[in-house]
């Protein structure tokens, strides 16, 4: 069997450790009480774990109606920690989940190993830098050519006690750093900054973690705020820059041996709650032809990456992708403000409150209100799966890496590097999803090929009726296809 890998930067973390627990609890079929009901293990909110739901344009959901898409049961986990906390623990610690769950996975969580993470102080909060003990050392810290390749014999190890024969992803979902200050204009100017050890450049660990991950062969996505992708990191991954012999004088050679492995650079901070919303009732509100003008919101937790933001250093990276995720529309006279808060007791139940102010008809003001509160690792980790799962299907189904960033533009607050500039609307970019995968499976909608969508679609409907089991979908969908 074919087993994705998914490594995390910040494991011990809320949403790592969520994300691993959840995995445990669906591979091994768990069930746990709640305090309204017996629950049991589900991929709920991850949309390539669930079949379809309702009948129009598919329904909602991804399991099933494209051949080859991964399984998360099936996926192997692992990362690294600048702390030492046994995972098992740090997800007691973290109170995410229910008791009764957290029980059953905790011993098979502890014995997790938690790979030493890369750091650099200087790029997170002072509030990091006591519990920061379990870091990369000696001779693997004596410069950032080092730390590359210290990352990339991780990562090597990894797979290969793990026996991971699929596709690999790398999710930075450790604490946000500041911004970098540094740029370049092409991949061999940053490899040759890290061959350098060009410090005085700024490199930072996310930037070092995304540069491994390209050259073992290995996709990255940045689920943070901090500006790690750029033109010159997105060409680094880019097929055509990773060639099997690249020229003698090509940056690459000094990092040799590389991977030509198609792989992609997505990002970035994922769009879990309030900002997912936002665009959702915004995209609603221009689709009535109302002006929207204000958007006042909040938000407040008590989780380790809002103390982290109580630095102002880091929250600029965060605040720079709160305030930009409307800026492709460029809607010049709308004023979104943003206050984000540290609220030790809330833990990681994240409260968010948004006022929107339009003007409808003769500029007669339209003013509506949203309140949610969720785990914030509830909401985010759906997203760290299905960018892994999709990473995978789109490297075994040779797609691009602007179309693999255009189709998962909807996972992130601001889409960077090859989805720049995409249509920020969700329902939109949904739309740019399913487009790619289209393309991607060849059911293309036009002419000679409109019988062969109709009977993808009856098989689809089969699924969610329960006449036929999902093994069985993957067989039709293959006759359909020849």
């Amino acid at each position: 069997m074919v087993s994705v890998g998914i490594l995390i930067v910040g494991i011990g973390g809320n949403n790592g450790v969520t994300l691993l627990a959840g995995q445990i609890a669906n591979r091994h079929n768990l069930s746990w009480e709640t305090p309204t009901c017996r629950m049991s293990a589900n991929w709920y909110g991850c949309l390539t774990q669930i079949t379809p739901r309702g009948v129009h344009n598919h329904g909602v959901g991804f399991k099933g109606r494209y051949p080859g898409l991964a399984s998360a049961d099936d996926c192997v986990v692992g990362g690294w920690d600048i702390r030492p906390t046994k995972l098992g623990q740090a997800l007691y610690n973290c109170r995410v989940l229910e008791p009764d769950l957290v029980r059953q996975v905790r011993d098979e969580m502890d014995r997790v190993e938690i790979m030493e993470g890369v750091w650099d102080p200087s790029f997170i909060g002072e509030s990091q830098h006591e519990t920061a003990t379990h870091v990369v050392t000696g001779k693997d810290n004596a410069s950032t050519r080092a730390r590359v390749d210290r990352i990339r014999r991780d990562i090597r190890r990894w797979r290969e006690k793990h026996n991971v024969d699929g596709h690999v992803t790398v999710i930075w979902s450790a604490s946000v750093e500041r911004p970098s200050e540094a740029e370049y204009d092409s991949p061999d100017a940053l490899l040759n900054a890290i061959y350098e050890d060009s410090n005085n450049d700024d490199i930072s660990p996310s930037m070092l973690y995304a540069v491994a991950s390209a050259l073992e062969g290995c996709s990255f996505v940045n689920g943070g705020s901090q500006n790690t992708l750029s033109l010159a990191m997105s060409a680094l991954f880019d097929q055509s820059y990773r060639q099997p012999a690249a020229p003698l004088d090509c940056a690459l050679q000094k990092f040799s041996p590389y991977s030509s492995s198609r792989a992609f650079c997505l990002g970035t901070d994922y769009k879990a709650g309030q900002t997912k919303f936002k665009t959702a009732a915004v995209e609603y509100l221009r689709a009535l032809g109302l002006t929207p003008r204000v958007i006042a919101s909040s938000n407040h937790l008590g989780n380790n990456d809002m103390l982290n933001l109580t630095t102002k250093k880091t929250l600029s990276a965060k605040m720079r992708v709160k305030s930009d995720i409307f800026g492709p529309w460029q809607e010049e006279d709308l004023d979104h403000k943003v206050a984000v808060m540290y609220t030790p007791f809330i833990g990681d139940e994240k409260r968010d409150f948004v006022e929107y102010t339009s003007l409808g008809f003769l500029g007669s003001p339209h003013t509506m209100v949203t309140y949610t509160r969720c785990m914030d690792s509830i909401l985010c980790v759906p997203l760290m799966v299905d960018s892994a799962i999709w990473c995978d299907f789109f490297v075994n189904h040779d797609v691009s890496q602007k179309d693999a960033a255009r189709a998962t533009a909807y996972l992130f607050k601001v889409p960077e590097g090859d989805a720049k500039d995409v249509d920020p609307g969700f329902f939109h970019q949904m739309g740019q999803l399913e487009e790619v995968l289209e393309k991607a499976c060849g059911n293309s909608l036009s002419g000679e090929k409109m019988l062969e969508h109709d009977d993808l679609d009856l098989i689809s409907l089969g699924v969610r009726k329960g006449i036929i089991s999902v093994e069985q979908a993957t067989q039709l969908r293959g006759l359909a296809q020849k």
